[in-house]
């Protein structure tokens, strides 16, 4: 097949897709265009490297010093959102009371680019990360947070996935790079990096099969056949090029949140205490592993050597550097900006050199020191009993969030998840979000369908109106804001 003929297969391919999941944006706003663009922007390369104005591979001195039209394209999609959400913020006060500790963390980020050896780059960086926050809060106030969950991974999954298997199978000079240092082929997709490209396809793996079972169980869907067909071929393609990335820690993570959410989607793990009961198993099994020393098998069995490819090398190099910084760490991405980065590289073996940790946890802490690393915890802890408890209240949306929490939290044992624009970064947001938004909206139905009976069931807002101004807009303009409160009053 020649490289038109596939290029015209695969656009003839997607547009098929969402023909196929036609009729299934009631409840959705406008507005959820921005957190699409964003998510797409970030699952895969910088809008300056498509455009050819931008390197693939920037210098240290170009990171630090940014992209203008990078930059303008997040400036404006930040705007636009902080816009939306000034508009709608008596729905954002009840979601951000009930995920404080996501506002506990963002704050002290930002008092960290005080002692910053780079304040002014560490201050942009964080004013970028809000964005990250502004994008999963219009999602988590959409009239119907599962018609908006629904087409958020349709629209980016529906899109990068088919892309991605097109570019490296039939755009080779696109979607495969070498990697300068191995000399090895990487396969890229639509993005600049095998890990990039294997964690944008575990998000929207775990979103589309959440989706999928969702089809299955409610038997009544409408156009629930040709949906199954459109669904099933998207897993597909995300199982495509999660084995074409390569990326053994996302594989992982994808396979784990996906038998998580099979297993809590059964009735007998529709209980809360079934739910922290399973979770505990599965963490002790691997803490057991670990302990009796299995984790040799589990680590070849993955494909990785027995000090996980070179992992544990790059984390004590990390911790050796970052004791300096113990408590409150380098600042905000801060820690690979200066000299720290060329003296890990001094600890590691020679032809090996790095720009992370390769562990979200070790990251934090070389960032933002033991202070940043207890706030994640309690950010984890936090996300995980709101998801617990939105799937208590909504099983039918709520059990793709503890599943999305548990997926994220192990998948930073071995990548450095916790960053901003990180597609696993956004989707633990996403999923503390969304967790507190079903909280926040007392009056659901609790066994609704997955296609939403409208705006009074499956994680709407009650009372909302989904034909109001929200719905001709970005929710920004048509005159007053729609009053919606706890009681569910407009």
């Amino acid at each position: 097949m020649t490289p038109d003929l596939a290029l015209l297969l695969c656009a003839i391919g997607v547009a098929g897709l969402f023909y196929l999941d036609r009729g299934d944006a009631q409840g959705v706003t406008r507005a959820l265009w921005l957190p699409t663009l964003w998510l797409m922007d970030i699952g895969s390369r910088p809008v300056s490297v498509w455009l050819g104005v931008g390197p693939a591979n920037p210098t240290p001195q170009q990171i630090m010093e940014g992209n203008p039209l990078d930059a303008a394209v997040f400036g404006a999609l930040l705007a636009a959102g902080l816009a939306v959400l000034w508009r709608r913020r008596e729905q954002v006060k009840p979601i951000l009371k009930l995920a404080w500790p996501i506002l506990l963390y963002f704050a002290y980020c930002g008092m960290s680019t005080l002692w910053s050896a780079y304040t002014e780059v560490s201050a942009k960086r964080w004013v970028k990360s809000w964005g990250d926050l502004a994008m999963v809060l219009i999602v988590a106030t959409e009239p119907n947070i599962s018609a908006g969950l629904r087409r958020l991974f349709a629209r980016v999954g529906f899109v990068l996935l088919p892309a991605s298997v097109m570019l490296i199978k039939y755009f080779p000079n696109l979607g495969r790079v070498h990697n300068p240092h191995t000399g090895l082929e990487m396969n890229t997709g639509v993005t600049t990096n095998k890990n990039v490209l294997g964690v944008i396809a575990f998000v929207l793996a775990l979103g589309i099969f959440w989706r999928l079972l969702a089809l299955f169980r409610d038997k009544t869907a409408p156009g629930r056949r040709r949906r199954l067909i459109a669904w099933t071929a998207a897993v597909g393609f995300a199982v495509w090029v999660l084995a074409l990335s390569h990326s053994d820690t996302s594989i992982a993570a994808a396979f784990l949140g996906a038998v998580l959410l099979l297993l809590i989607s059964l009735p007998a793990f529709r209980k809360p205490a079934a739910l922290h009961a399973l979770v505990l198993a599965a963490l002790l099994a691997g803490a057991t592993t670990y302990w009796l020393g299995g984790e040799r098998g589990v680590t070849h069995a993955m494909g990785r050597k027995s000090n996980l490819t070179g992992r544990t090398v790059i984390w004590g190099a990390v911790l050796h550097v970052a004791a300096d910084h113990p408590i409150f760490g380098a600042g905000f991405e801060s820690f690979w900006l200066g000299t720290n980065t060329y003296r890990v590289w001094a600890l590691l073996p020679r032809g090996v050199w790095v720009n992370e940790s390769h562990d979200g946890y070790i990251e934090v802490y070389a960032q933002l020191g033991l202070v940043g690393a207890a706030l994640i915890a309690l950010l984890l802890l936090g996300a995980y009993r709101r998801a617990a408890a939105a799937f208590a209240r909504d099983p039918a949306l709520g059990a793709l969030m503890p599943a999305a929490v548990v997926a994220v939290a192990v998948y930073n044992i071995t990548e450095a998840g916790f960053r901003m624009l990180d597609p696993a970064w956004i989707f633990l947001l996403l999923s503390f979000a969304c967790a507190a938004g079903i909280l926040a909206r007392p009056q659901l139905a609790s066994d609704a369908g997955a296609e939403g009976a409208g705006p009074a069931g499956d994680g709407a807002w009650a009372g909302a109106v989904s034909t109001g101004p929200a719905r001709r807009g970005l929710g920004v303009g048509g005159g007053r804001p729609q009053q919606w409160n706890l009681r569910g009053a407009v």
